[in-house]
């Protein structure tokens, strides 16, 4: 056999299809085969295959064993003379494999070979042919030298710059996206090195082919799209760190002692700024609008001030104009953060809440001021109005123009994930239908390990890798076979920073119960689930964490020499502050690591100083982790900070 093609796939299904047929395309003529290694991918990819690919060998993986592990399981298998590595987001040229053995045949001191690639966009992508990542080459990389002369001899030679794209080179490093290889040169230097989960691989092997005396060949006769970034989230920090941990395993393996400190000193450099850029970037896009609510408050309400005079010819006294004003902002601001109007989507009933409440605010602060430096209500009342106004424009122009928080939002149909038996999942699926909702998709995920594929996407297991990769926005379970332990474990999984509505639907039930209202027939409802690691309680505990402490400072003359966890309160107040501990947390047990990952408590949630088994410490954690509530939250907090007793 001539070729041996092997694809590993990790939730990328409809690259993998187009590439697929693509393959098939260019081995026409060649006696060959395609291997494709699925990484425990939840996106469909399998049954893919199973349908439309029948005559690949498939090796279906129970875990991600990366990208090394993958390729080496799909190379033991392979039988041809030449072994092609290749991405699943990448299309072949009808003649790309033709061309390239010929190549290989043409030139015998060969021992891999790659081509020319360019995405997506028809941009010819530079890692096509790239030098030897030496401490100086990585150098002029990190601190941005080889982008300011990428065709620079001494600058350029990551990428190889200087070296013409459409000419065929002899270079040190090619890209594993495409990496034609002789068997008989994988006998030789043995096979991708394991301890590379992803990235660094290609340069290892490319490395240790030329040291065992073999050329690497850039082909620019033919070329591929390797839609980079789809299978691969580069611009992500967790590329930044798996990345550069990858360069410093090929330092530390084929550099000397010293050329690998001086590496290791640059890449920790590199670390360190790539994810400081990240991060600050995170933050703007964070805060950016809340500080834009904040300027054109003031601004706003500044203009209504002097025009209020100039009509009614009343001067304020300087420090209303000089405090007030910002304070005032500041309040009308904060009251829209509590409220989720930084997030998108644009939430009216949420404008108007957060307006409302800061006007209460307001007005009672108003209340308690000197007559000296009070504001007229009157311009208490308009600023009100033009700052819901000032707040409802920014949010429609900040989605408009893609800014901040909005950036990548896209107003669309849900992707909803039912867990439970195929029975249940029916039975919710038609009414779902009844309630004629707008649902974008339906992904059926078993509550058992165990997955009957003709019948679900995927395991309760996958639960968060399969709202990742689906971009599922509701999660709904069947209470008739998923326990409510179990829904509160599976929901601690999902990453607390996506936005998911968890719901539960009843056994036996004909209809949906839901927390906020009630339909039948043209309309379905749940039971809504207030866990605690939503993105909305996460920003609501924060909060009453930073308010408490505040009023605990506020109060504290009055109350620290009566109440002995007054005391107790305030010596932790620094670390509820900083962010380390929280009020108010889980009581001690073994199974919280099972529960949503909150800080540790100052105060415990257990109402009671009783000695209590474990099963009902347990309960007691899971109930307050599935239905959080601030009142419920307080009424904890006095109960521990003054002993009281609450009905």
């Amino acid at each position: 056999m001539e070729l041996s093609v092997i694809i590993v796939n990790y939730n990328v299904k409809h690259f993998l299809e187009q590439c697929l047929i693509s393959v098939k395309k260019a081995l026409k003529g060649i006696d060959g085969e395609i291997i494709v290694v699925d990484n425990n991918s939840v996106d469909g990819s399998i049954d893919l295959i199973n349908q439309k690919f029948k005559d690949i060998v498939l090796i279906s993986n129970k875990e991600n064993t990366g990208f090394s592990v993958a390729n080496n399981q799909g190379i033991k298998l392979a039988k041809g003379e030449n072994i092609l590595l290749l991405n699943p987001d990448t299309v072949v040229q009808e003649d790309t494999f033709i061309k390239c053995l010929e190549f290989l045949d043409n030139h015998q001191d060969a021992g891999a070979l790659g081509v020319k690639m360019y995405d997506g966009n028809g941009r010819f992508l530079p890692e096509s042919k790239r030098g030897l990542p030496t401490p100086s080459v990585a150098f002029y990389k990190i601190f941005g030298l080889s982008a300011i002369f990428p065709q620079s001899r001494i600058f350029g030679r990551y990428h190889l710059g200087y070296l013409s794209m459409n000419e065929n080179h002899k270079v040190d490093v090619l890209s594993g996206a495409f990496m034609l290889i002789r068997n008989k040169v994988l006998d030789e230097v043995g096979l991708l090195d394991e301890s590379f989960f992803m990235y660094g691989e290609d340069i290892d092997l490319s490395y240790r082919i030329k040291k065992a005396g073999y050329e690497n060949y850039y082909f620019s006769k033919t070329k591929i799209i390797h839609y980079k970034g789809e299978s691969t989230k580069k611009s992500s920090i967790n590329y930044v760190f798996v990345f550069y941990k990858a360069m410093i395993i090929f330092a530390e393996k084929h550099f000397s002692k010293r050329n690998f400190q001086t590496f290791s000193k640059l890449i920790n450099i590199a670390i360190y700024l790539r994810a400081s850029i990240a991060v600050i970037q995170r933050i703007i896009k964070r805060w950016i609008l809340p500080l834009t609510d904040f300027i054109f408050f003031c601004g706003f309400i500044f203009g209504l001030s002097i025009f209020y005079q100039n009509i009614t010819e009343i001067s304020f006294p300087e420090n209303t104009i000089k405090y007030l004003i910002p304070l005032y902002a500041i309040i009308w601001a904060i009251c829209n953060s509590i409220f989720g109007n930084q997030n998108p989507p644009i939430k009216y009933l949420n404008l108007i809440k957060g307006n409302f409440i800061g006007l209460m605010i307001i007005l009672s602060f108003y209340a308690l001021l000197p007559k000296s430096i009070q504001f007229s209500r009157a311009i208490i009342l308009g600023a009100s109005l033009i700052c819901f106004l000032s707040s409802l424009f920014t949010r429609s122009t900040f989605k408009f123009l893609k800014i901040g928080l909005f950036s990548n939002y896209v107003e669309n149909n849900k992707n909803v994930a039912l867990v439970g038996s195929i029975d249940e999942i029916i039975r919710t699926e038609q009414l779902m239908l009844i309630s004629n909702r707008k649902i974008k998709n339906i992904f059926r995920i078993s509550p058992f390990k165990a997955i009957d594929r003709e019948n679900y996407h995927g395991n309760i297991k996958q639960l968060n890798e399969f709202i990742n990769i689906n971009k599922i926005s509701e999660v709904i379970f069947c209470a008739k076979d998923v326990t409510a332990q179990n829904i509160i474990y599976s929901m601690a999984d999902v990453n607390s920073k996506k936005n998911i509505d968890f719901k539960i639907i009843p056994e036996k039930s004909q209809f949906i119960i839901g927390s906020q209202s009630i339909y039948t027939y043209e309309n379905y409802f749940t039971t809504e689930l207030n866990h605690i690691n939503s993105v909305e309680n996460i920003r609501k505990k924060r909060n009453f964490d930073i308010y408490i402490s505040f009023l605990l400072l506020l109060f504290s003359p009055i109350f620290i020499f009566i109440f002995g966890n007054y005391r107790l309160a305030l010596k932790n107040i620094k670390s509820v502050i900083v962010g380390s501990k929280t009020w108010i947390g889980y009581e001690n047990s073994s199974e919280n690591l099972k529960l949503p990952k909150i800080k540790q408590g100052v105060f415990s949630v257990l109402n009671s100083n009783k000695k209590l088994e474990l099963d009902t410490i347990e309960k007691i954690n899971i109930i307050y982790a599935k239905d959080y509530n601030l009142v419920l939250e307080t009424k904890i907090f006095l109960k521990k900070l003054f002993k009281v007793h609450f009905g």
